[in-house]
């Protein structure tokens, strides 16, 4: 299933996920501080997802990711000062500080942004499928949303129209057991959200979020699917967040013990470097480096990310509507 993944590509897919775990639990750190503005909702746990989802798209694709989209954003290659600034409120932030966590974008990276509406993301999405079909190119977009977003009527009519189109689109549903602080089994009527395909009549899709070789042989065939010409593909990826729903989530909701038992068992970056390791794929000493690697790098855009200027009143309205020419 993974054989044909180069030792290059095994370790960008490590680094990828590392660097989506260090810049998070170094959020979680710096939020108790009180200096990042807003909001802050935690992709740790789910790595492996955006890893084997990102690897089969280049810049030409579009993904449009939901309020917990820094591991989205970091897979697609948005930069991680400029999110990091973003994040803190400041001007050099890749929205010039006016997004925060939960709006960053980057179009040059086909990143159409982390979005605070829930299922907002898909109707996005099969719009960038729709050009990328009447414009003749090979692009792909997806839309991410998780099992509390599976319910909203845009993402059903989203589905529809990109199934009755045969767009080039694929519809990721993180399903990490919880909507916000509902439980997917009380919010969820079907036990499994790919099940839903069938109504559009397009194929669903079922991955362990927690095995990233099982999501990028998965989201392979959906992406080729899409490429081709032969439409949406519904993929299910079941995965365990790390953190609340928010940071400040008191998480009184889940049980005992269940966060430390995921980290234990269930933590994606953990298995990855079991399987490399079994199969004589990377070595300790490879898994060592990018770790180093990519510690100076969270380390390094904190502290720019704090002594970077924040926005004037002279940008207030920048920025606010489209100039076309």
């Amino acid at each position: 299933m993974s054989t044909h993944l180069s030792t290059d590509q095994l370790l960008h897919a490590y680094t990828v996920m590392r660097t989506i775990r260090d810049f998070e639990e170094r959020l979680h750190v710096e939020f108790a501080t009180g200096e990042i503005p807003g909001f802050v909702h935690l992709y740790a746990g789910q790595e492996a997802s955006a890893a084997g989802v990102m690897a089969h798209l280049n810049d030409e694709d579009c993904i449009a990711s939901n309020h917990r989209g820094h591991g989205h954003c970091i897979a697609k290659g948005v930069d991680v000062f400029g999110m990091m600034a973003e994040i803190y409120g400041k001007k050099t932030g890749v929205c010039g500080g006016k997004g925060g966590s939960m709006h960053i974008a980057d179009q040059e990276k086909g990143m159409l942004g982390a979005n605070g509406i829930v299922g907002a993301g898909a109707p996005l999405a099969a719009g960038a499928a729709l050009a990328s079909k009447l414009k003749g190119s090979q692009g792909v977009a997806v839309a991410f949303f998780g099992d509390g977003g599976s319910n909203e009527g845009a993402v059903f009519e989203a589905m529809n129209l990109a199934a009755i189109m045969k767009l080039p689109c694929l519809f990721v549903a993180e399903n990490n057991g919880y909507a916000e602080a509902t439980g997917s089994g009380w919010s969820v009527a079907c036990k499994d959200i790919a099940d839903r395909a069938v109504g559009f009549g397009m194929p669903g899709v079922i991955v362990d979020g927690n095995d990233f070789f099982a999501v990028h042989a998965a989201l392979g065939v959906a992406v080729e699917r899409a490429r081709s010409g032969q439409g949406p593909t519904l993929v299910e990826v079941k995965l365990s967040r790390f953190y609340g729903h928010f940071e400040g989530d008191a998480q009184t909701y889940r049980g005992p013990d269940e966060v430390k038992n995921l980290r234990e068992s269930h933590d994606c970056l953990v298995l990855f470097r079991q399987r490399c390791n079994a199969e004589g794929w990377l070595d300790a000493a490879q898994f060592e480096r990018v770790d180093a690697e990519v510690a100076q790098l969270i380390e390094d855009a904190v502290r720019l990310a704090k002594s970077d200027p924040k926005p004037q009143a002279s940008d207030l309205l920048s920025d606010v509507y489209v100039a076309y020419r």
